[in-house]
């Protein structure tokens, strides 16, 4: 089956990209070059080219890099999917729409993606798609059959202004694509096209504000991408902190809360089991999915706004129960004593073995995980897999949801663990930055690193920084935490977060970081340009007090001696 979502005209090369790709943190926004370190098509660049991938994956934020490379004329001429995909497919649409610039996108499936994965070349115009000797027609998709109420065709025929119009046109496309029969109304909204990651996404908040954006439902902002009160006094170029502010203020003033964290759920107001929510940022989406059981899609940048300014989401994906369903089973081989850097290698893990699809994991129902754990395991799950949820037998809601008839059950074991281990950590080991706090650090983790630098100091030749939301920068330095790790010598940085940070507050000279965070471990090297070193807590606390990562991997990874047998 052939479907065209975004006509166009192209004949172009394809590159076709074995693996789902991160526009974000995966695809440098000024070349359209692949940089993710770990991607199999690294170093091949997307202008111009018809681009194939099976789906997308990681950050929301992917639609604002799209949008930004068509501004600039390099993005690739056409996208073909071979699954469901929202992120790409929303920042083509707004290049679209409100700027004029085609990115065309299509699905194709089963046999018909893998037999035109092995051209070269390919052509497409509004009704066909050709390589070759092979051929398809296209069917294309049609907002007018989703089912709309009174209140969305008046806001549809302007009643609420020239934003609101566009926005719930936005909507309704994406509703369309995504195979909805009618939109939802939702009860709140995160805001995730907040981060400055390229000047696109200036362009639309500016242009949504300009129109007279208004949200109607309660909407938090995720991390930007500078410390809004303190970035001029940080030694921020007026050229990157100017723009990086003012996006914030834009979304500001079109109501949104200035919450300012990639981490919603650690707020207080937390969404509840079975509420309609619409949050962008992948990691909160996946943790509001799996731990929290609220019910939200991935949004991608952008369409988060849209649903803010006018209340309603399409009812798709995992907004429907039978949606939420597990469609692969990974059976964890769990090993004796874990520490907290078994999560993130774990969700990482997991992301790959499931990298389309929800899955089940069992195998932990005795390793009882807290809420940070969990919290680490969601954000590097979403870096590898485009899946908007996961679940663990007997520890998440809805895990005894019934499984998929036919979905597969993939094991993860020791060696799989130790082989990420050393592809986490071929960085030197001496270690001029540590870098914590992606997602957020909450308040118990800013406490459990207290305790381990409480009475030492970070190394003279050492950065030692935390990130974290504004309330939770508020809740420690009311109990004291943030005096702890100011005394010794650790840098607090609120708004802002690993994958928004930019120098002068990530540190020039820094050449090795060391992470705690399975989700910046997989981002850092594209992102940063550093070198990376990744491990538990206590080893990044020991790395900011010595300079130096661990040489040894955790003592769970280590296997336990043989006793020899004498004879």
């Amino acid at each position: 089956m052939a479907s065209v979502i975004i006509s166009g005209t192209v004949t172009a090369p394809l590159l076709v990209c074995e693996e789902g790709l991160s526009f974000w943190g995966g695809v440098d926004a000024t070349t359209g070059v692949i940089v993710d370190a770990h991607h199999p098509q690294h170093g091949q660049s997307l202008a111009g080219r018809i681009v194939m991938m099976p789906t997308s994956r990681g950050s929301c934020s992917g639609s604002g890099v799209l949008l930004d490379l068509a501004l600039a004329g390099l993005a690739p001429a056409a996208f073909i999917f071979r699954e469901a995909e929202d992120v790409l497919t929303l920042g083509a649409l707004v290049a679209d729409r409100l700027f004029g610039r085609k990115i065309a996108v299509l699905r194709l499936t089963g046999n018909d993606y893998a037999a035109l994965a092995r051209a070269t070349m390919a052509s497409m115009t509004p009704t066909t798609l050709s390589a070759g000797a092979l051929t398809w027609d296209l069917t294309p998709v049609s907002a007018t059959d989703v089912s709309l109420t009174v209140d969305d065709r008046a806001v549809l025929s302007g009643r609420d202004g020239v934003a609101a119009r566009t926005a719930m046109e936005i909507v309704c496309a994406m509703a369309a694509a995504q195979g909805a029969e009618r939109l939802t109304d939702v009860s709140r909204v995160h805001i995730d096209g907040c981060i400055y990651a390229a000047p696109a996404f200036l362009t639309f908040a500016r242009k949504m504000a300009d129109m007279g954006g208004r949200v109607r439902v309660p909407t938090t902002m995720n991390a930007i991408s500078v410390d809004h009160a303190n970035w001029r006094r940080q030694g921020v170029d007026e050229r990157f902190g100017g723009p990086a502010s003012g996006l914030a203020d834009a979304y500001v003033e079109m109501g949104a809360r200035p919450s300012f964290t990639c981490a919603p759920y650690l707020l207080a107001d937390k969404p509840a089991k079975g509420e309609d929510i619409a949050w962008a940022e992948s990691n909160a989406v996946i943790y509001a999915n799996s731990v929290l059981g609220a019910r939200t899609v991935k949004h991608p940048d952008f369409l988060d706004l849209c649903i803010a300014l006018t209340g309603r989401a399409p009812r798709s994906g995992v907004y429907i129960e039978q949606n939420r369903a597990a469609g692969v089973v990974i059976a964890v081989d769990l090993p004796a004593r874990i520490d907290d850097a078994f999560w993130p290698m774990l969700g990482w893990l997991a992301g790959q073995a499931a990298p389309d699809r929800i899955p089940l994991i069992r195998g932990l129902d005795a390793s009882a995980p807290s809420e940070d754990d969990l919290k680490a395991l969601c954000g590097a799950f979403g870096t590898t897999s485009a899946a908007p949820m996961l679940h663990i037998a007997g520890v998440t809601p809805e895990a005894d949801l019934p499984v998929a008839a036919n979905a597969a059950t993939v094991r993860i074991s020791a060696e799989d663990f130790a082989k990420l281990w050393d592809r986490f950590n071929a960085a030197p080991a001496k270690v001029d930055l540590v870098a914590l706090g992606s997602p957020h650090f909450s308040h118990a983790e800013c406490k459990a690193f207290a305790a381990l630098m409480s009475g030492c100091n970070v190394h003279a030749d050492v950065a030692a920084i935390v990130t974290l939301g504004r309330a939770t920068l508020d809740a420690i330095r009311s109990d004291g935490t943030a005096a702890i790790l100011e005394t010794a010598g650790v840098k607090i940085v609120p708004d802002l977060c690993w994958c928004s940070i930019s120098e002068p507050v990530f540190p020039p000279a820094a050449r090795v970081l060391m992470t705690n965070s399975g989700k910046y471990a997989h981002y850092a090297p594209g992102l940063s340009k550093r070198a990376v070193r990744f491990g538990s807590l206590a080893q990044c606390a020991t790395a900011a007090i010595t300079g130096m990562a661990a040489s040894a991997p955790p003592h769970w990874l280590t296997p336990t001696p043989r006793p020899v047998i004498s004879t």
